[in-house]
């Protein structure tokens, strides 16, 4: 394990990852926990994070599971205190929440796109916020939004994810103008093609059969990039990346 969560002063640094689930999220958190970071995990059922959390403790890992609902205000300022004045100085934050659900257009509740809407853009907004608020008095700090492939085109049966989607990416590209100069790397990852979860194994066993041929995102290499997207110097930072199987088409 790496010495990558100190500074020169050999300062304790943490690492938040909002939307800590099985796959991508987990990988995530895994990732920096193995650089040493104090990761905190975020769920709204905090009992649904055990397994990641003793997965990062038995490898020696520094981890914090949390349950917080980040469409509440109240939570995550709640949580971003807890951070700070318990846990360590945030340093990276990633927020990973989904929110993909299909729906035709004349089946789409306004409970439905709201809920969308909260989970995959608000959500993203009130927690990118909070870490700005905490990253740029020191001047420096890495968020990371996850997006998809809604959220530079929609799909039929999917306006309420593609307009969140999209929302979401307009606040990282909005924030990355006006945090950069500031010493924050804000960078948004389109994940264009299917993850490899337990979900599309059981739904789309046709395009999980492509495993076998690299046909399908493998969530540690997720993991690996959002690392070196915080490793990056700033005289060369990314914004937006595109990761995708090599015979997704495009």
């Amino acid at each position: 394990m790496s010495n990558a969560t100190t500074g020169s002063q050999g300062e304790k640094r943490s690492a938040l990852i909002i939307g800590a689930g099985d796959a991508t999220g987990g990988a995530i958190a895994k990732r920096f926990a193995a650089e040493g970071y104090a990761t905190v995990i975020v769920r709204r059922n905090a009992a649904s994070l055990d397994p990641l959390a003793q997965e990062i403790r038995g490898a020696g890992g520094d981890v914090y599971p949390m349950g917080v609902d980040a469409r509440d205000e109240d939570a995550v300022l709640s949580l971003f205190t807890t951070i700070e004045n318990d846990i360590a100085p945030l340093e990276v934050m990633v927020f990973n929440i989904g929110a993909n659900v299909y729906f035709p257009i004349t089946e789409t509740t306004a409970r439905v796109y709201r809920k969308v809407w909260e989970m995959a853009a608000f959500s993203g907004f009130l927690t990118g916020r909070e870490a700005a608020r905490h990253m740029v008095p020191r001047g420096k700090g890495t968020i990371i939004f996850t997006g998809a492939t809604a959220s530079v085109r929609g799909g039929s049966g999917f306006s309420a994810f593609a307009g969140a989607k999209h929302a979401l990416r307009a606040l990282a590209q909005s924030m990355a103008r006006e945090l950069g100069p500031q010493g924050i790397h804000v960078a948004h990852s389109i994940i264009d093609g299917a993850i490899d979860t337990a979900w599309i194994k059981e739904n789309f066993p046709d395009r999980y059969a492509l495993k076998d041929r690299d046909g399908i995102v493998n969530p540690d290499h997720i993991a690996e990039q959002y690392w070196q997207l915080h490793r990056q110097d700033r005289s060369a930072w990314t914004h937006e990346l595109d990761l995708r199987p090599w015979l997704e088409t495009f």
